[in-house]
């Protein structure tokens, strides 16, 4: 199954972020928030199926009303830049039954976050366009016995080697904090994300479905392929009225590539497969052949025509002509292919797949750094767009010189100050100091983009060369000893080469005297007719 969208983030009340506001959107309720005296609400009720609080045995019951949760756990925050929640967005898989879904995010909570101590708030929304997904708020906080919260860290003193403190020039002890879970720690993300791969697992093989969950990267996963990039919501909305994006664009192209290398991988994987097959019967071989010296591929094909030439000896006239001629033409191209690529021989094959094999990998390797690079220039180009956009308002709140009224502009504006943040932000960690040139980025894309079909179509030539050598083996496999053939093996004793010739044969020849008979029994009744 595709790797689907499982996202964790930290509520942070320096991102001006909000603990009930995050509940309040997630569960489609009215809660009010004690810290900023404003009312928090999200009117898209009719996508919310299902939602719920699981409290661990010592937790306050009145923490069950999602108000009064939530505005404590913000209280218990003093400080202004601490951590208010954890939340986790994540896809359900629709090939679940629905009423199974609650179940599926109840068993995952239990098990990970409430038998730790944790609250879990969730929320299931579902709007029946086939992306069922889920909305998890935990508390950062653990609590004692009593239901009260405990810190988040305690200050521990740091000994010398005789376990005595340690004194600072200050005149104060020297120490350091320390978590008092161990939930922050970054092991759990990967812990977690396995958790709900291992859940979901466990109710498609109850519901006998043959998908199975895997959240690793294609990288880790030792897959050959680029992932795609996410779509956002208004992308998605374009595409789905039909309005092509450049970020859908590319997608489609990633994808085509993806497909195309999978499709040579699993034609090169199988053909080396039976080269090495043949290698190894090699003596074998000749001796069932009654050859001192191993015949060559275009020997082979000629004994293929030969051989189905034979086949046809029952045919209408028209028959044999049309399939003699359908036969002579498709070999003719294999045989001009691989004179082209001098190939006679099993071993010279061999050879030609590990160069085709090369070659896709180097095609869609070059590809892949471009596919990135436009990935990198798109996040840019979006990061952009939304800086320039919102520059203006950024710009007033600077040009402000009293407190009160720039207090007052800011909790006014403070989406477009939250996007220059975060813009700038971006800038910094990507461009390096560096200022964009927004001309430069988009030539730069458009270059890199009209590169990409050209070498799709080097990638769908190299397929479509592994492509004549399966047929090649196909044929050869018809001329060749079987063993699938073991009419003439005696029971519980694998049949030798020699024999499987000869079954095949037989079954040759009893196969064209069926279809004489059969000729011959259809002529006797229409001249009686």
């Amino acid at each position: 199954m595709p790797c689907p969208h499982y996202d964790i983030k930290v509520i942070q009340r320096s991102n001006r972020q909000s603990a009930v506001a995050s509940a309040a959107y997630q569960s489609g309720e009215r809660l009010f928030s004690e810290y900023d005296q404003k009312q928090k609400y999200y009117s898209h009720k009719s996508e919310i199926v299902h939602k719920e609080i699981l409290l661990p045995p010592h937790a306050p019951p009145e923490y069950a009303d999602r108000n009064i949760l939530w505005n404590a756990a913000e209280a218990a925050e003093k400080q202004w830049n601490s951590q208010l929640a954890r939340r986790f967005v994540l896809a359900i898989q629709r090939e679940l039954p629905p009423e199974q879904y609650a179940d599926l995010l109840r068993d995952y909570c239990r098990e990970f976050f409430v038998s730790k101590g944790m609250i879990a708030d969730f929320a299931i929304h579902d709007k029946g366009d086939g992306n069922p997904h889920a909305h998890i708020l935990l508390t950062m906080r653990a609590m004692d016995e009593n239901g009260k919260w405990l810190p988040k860290s305690r200050k521990v003193y740091d000994l010398d080697k005789h376990g005595e403190r340690i004194r600072l020039p200050s005149g104060r002890w020297k120490s350091h904090k320390e978590d008092t879970v161990d939930w922050n720690d970054q092991k759990y993300a990967e812990i977690w994300r396995q958790g709900w791969a291992d859940t979901a697992n466990r109710y498609l093989e109850a519901n006998a479905r043959p998908e199975r969950l895997d959240l690793r990267s294609y990288e880790r996963q030792g897959i050959e392929k680029i992932p795609t990039v996410h779509m956002g919501a208004a992308v998605n909305r374009m595409e789905k009225r039909g309005i092509q994006t450049n970020i859908g664009n590319l997608n489609r192209d990633i994808k085509a590539a993806n497909s195309l290398m999978q499709s040579i991988r699993q034609m090169a994987r199988h053909l080396k497969d039976w080269i090495g097959d043949l290698k190894e019967k090699k003596a074998a071989l000749l001796e069932v052949l009654e050859q001192a010296k191993e015949p060559t591929i275009p020997e082979l094909l000629s004994r293929y025509l030969d051989m189905r030439s034979e086949e046809r000896s029952g045919w209408t006239s028209k028959g044999k002509l049309k399939g003699t001629v359908g036969d002579f033409n498709r070999v003719q191209e294999a045989l001009r292919f691989l004179q082209e690529k001098e190939i006679s021989t099993v071993g010279s094959l061999d050879t030609l797949l590990d160069e085709i094999s090369k070659r896709a990998l180097s095609v869609r390797g070059s590809m892949k750094k471009k596919e990135a690079r436009i990935k990198a220039i798109d996040t840019m180009l979006s990061y952009i767009e939304r800086y320039e956009a919102v520059k203006p308002v950024h710009a007033e709140y600077s040009a402000i010189r009293w407190k009160g009224r720039k207090e007052k502009f800011a909790v006014a504006h403070r989406e477009e100050l939250d996007t220059y943040n975060a813009a700038v932000r971006y800038f910094k960690a990507n461009l390096k100091g560096n200022a964009y040139v927004r001309k430069n980025l988009e030539s730069e894309r458009q270059q890199l983009a009209a590169v990409l079909p050209g070498q799709r179509k080097e990638l769908e030539a190299v397929q479509a060369d592994v492509k004549m050598l399966r047929d090649v083996r196909h044929w050869l496999n018809l001329v060749l000893p079987s063993e699938q053939y073991r009419q003439t093996a005696e029971p519980g004793k694998k049949p030798s080469i020699q024999e499987s010739l000869k079954g095949r044969q037989e079954r040759i020849r009893q196969e064209q005297t069926g279809k004489r008979q059969l000729v011959g029994t259809r002529k006797q009744q229409d001249i009686e007719h």
